[in-house]
């Protein structure tokens, strides 16, 4: 055999200059357009509404057309880091579609106007979905989209190529031009973000108005808690959530900032007197203070969404009774300022609880993130049917005649918290000694109370656990189990009986439409 009967290798293509280039080139003007057409209209919104930014919006309208699973599934693997994810991955999707739009508009300019026009359609449609929209919230996206097309024919125009003299090989006409128009462009993205962002901080209307409220000492305040609310073991929540701490769970992308000189709330719908108050009006009622456990309907069995306050604010019922409610009402629907509705079956509210527009926690204004200016409260409810905030208006109505956003989406229009317990320690996959073992957490039955918890180690008989002292049926309460713990693995059950004799079911159901059901577990090794 020769040289020449063996075959050649054939070649291993590579992307040539041409392909590289365009690649480049594609990606530079997407990215630019893209970065430019996002913080022109961060910085409009900034002026204009903070909430119209089309980001927002586009998130906003994703949340709400999101699967009730894939909603579950974020907050169970983000918790509350869920919106910032849900961000990410909007950017990260703009990101992509900017570098096909930059490809495209390289083929064709017009193909890239085109792309751009449709993005702002579906910006300019995401805006005017919010409830409280008006037509001046298209303002951020239609100045962004401007700056944009700009952009993107300047970056186009001087990302051209020609050919070298006496060459194939296709170059850019004029780097030097390229180069300044790239910078150029990206000096004014970044300072228009920055500048919207340093406008969103100072026009932080709410947090200057939090600041200057003076709250008035409650005209009948709570008792002290008993000593014996504690467990004193290390491990267990805290009987009383610190502003920190307390769990947050709504679907407003950003807290909304309310101003206090004129915010109002109001009270209409099927009552005989409509009636409106400010801020000073509800404060000049006395407030009352109580110590409430509340509790999110998304919380899995054993989750971290529930906690405890101390609140202060203004009895609801006798608000409803003074406007005179209508016979054959049921529901109280109540809006918060970014358009949230909220359904509350009227006899919760009625029945002699201490439902509450809540206007403090543990002894300061409502942290913004937690409902400032006003809350509503109504003991034993989960959140979403009971517990709005940022409140702006109720509306006295009937479920029939109006289904609130989470109605809607298919969830229970009447949502008692369920009975529940959860072991705090030892945490899941623990490595403890051999011998005594603290064994503690938390069980609640909210508007029942808590007589007995159960503690049960592998497949062995229930035993009784300590309960700390429960000195409301609206809060939680500790309970440990001492454990003479033997080497191997191991689970450790428990299970929670309420006041009304009923124990805990141990068949495992998803929040999903109205409340988790189960016995928390924890598997544990003991050397």
């Amino acid at each position: 055999m020769t040289a020449t009967d063996i075959e050649p290798r054939p070649a291993v293509r590579r992307p040539g200059p041409s392909l590289r280039m365009a690649i480049v080139r594609g990606l530079v003007v997407g990215v630019l357009t893209a970065a430019l057409t996002l913080a022109v209209a961060h910085l409009i919104a900034a002026l204009v509404d903070p909430a119209a930014d089309p980001v927002l919006a586009v998130g906003g309208v994703a949340i709400d057309l999101a699967p009730q699973r894939l909603k579950a599934f974020a907050i169970r693997a983000f918790g509350a880091n869920d919106k910032l994810a849900l961000l990410t991955g909007v950017y990260a999707l703009l990101a992509l579609a900017a570098v096909l739009l930059g490809a495209a508009a390289l083929r064709r300019r017009r193909y890239g106007l085109t792309g751009l026009a449709a993005f702002a359609a579906v910006g300019v449609a995401a805006v005017l979905s919010r409830p409280t929209a008006t037509a001046v919230d298209v303002l951020p996206v239609l100045g962004g989209a401007g700056a944009g097309t700009g952009a993107m024919l300047m970056v186009v125009r001087a990302a051209r190529t020609g050919l070298a003299p006496g060459s194939a090989r296709p170059r850019l006409l004029n780097r030097r031009q390229f180069l300044a128009v790239a910078a150029g462009t990206t000096v004014t993205a970044a300072a228009a973000a920055t500048v919207g962002q340093t406008i969103s901080r100072r026009s932080a209307v709410g947090a200057r108005s939090r600041a200057a409220v003076r709250l008035p000492p409650p005209a009948r305040p709570a008792p002290p808690l008993p000593a014996g609310v504690s467990a004193e073991v290390d491990g267990v929540s805290a009987f009383v959530t610190a502003n920190r701490d307390f769990y947050r769970v709504d679907t407003a992308l950003t807290v909304p900032q309310v101003d206090l000189e004129t915010w109002r709330l109001t009270l209409d719908g099927a009552v005989d007197r409509s009636r409106s108050w400010n801020f000073d009006d509800l404060l000049a009622r006395g407030l009352v203070e109580r110590d409430i456990t509340l509790n999110c309907v998304s919380n899995e069995v054993g989750g971290p969404y529930i906690g405890t306050a101390r609140w202060s604010g203004v009895p609801l019922a006798p608000l409803l009774r003074e406007a005179g409610i209508r016979p054959g009402q049921n529901q109280l629907v109540s809006r918060s300022v970014e358009g949230m509705t909220i359904g509350t079956p009227l006899e919760a509210i009625l029945d002699g609880r201490d439902a509450l527009l809540a206007v403090a926690m543990n002894g300061e204004p409502l942290p913004l993130e937690h409902g400032f200016p006003v809350r509503m409260l109504v003991p034993g409810l989960y959140g979403y049917v009971g517990a709005c905030k940022w409140l702006t208006s109720m509306t006295v109505t009937t479920f029939d005649a109006f289904d609130p956003y989470w109605l809607q989406r298919g969830w229970a229009a009447d949502a008692p918290v369920k009975t529940a317990s959860r072991i705090d320690t030892p945490k899941p996959f623990a490595r403890r000694r051999a011998g005594p073992v603290m064994i503690a957490g938390v069980a609640w039955a909210q508007r029942r109370g808590i007589t007995a918890v159960e503690v049960q180690i592998d497949d062995g008989p229930w035993r009784q656990a300590r309960l700390s002292e429960g000195p409301s049926v609206d809060l939680w309460r500790q309970w440990t189990y001492r454990w003479n713990a033997t080497p191997g693995d191991h689970t450790v059950r428990v299970r929670a009986t309420d006041a009304t004799g009923a124990t805990q079911t141990d068949e495992r159901v998803t929040p999903f439409p109205d409340g988790a059901t189960g016995w928390h577990g924890v598997s544990v090794t003991i050397t």
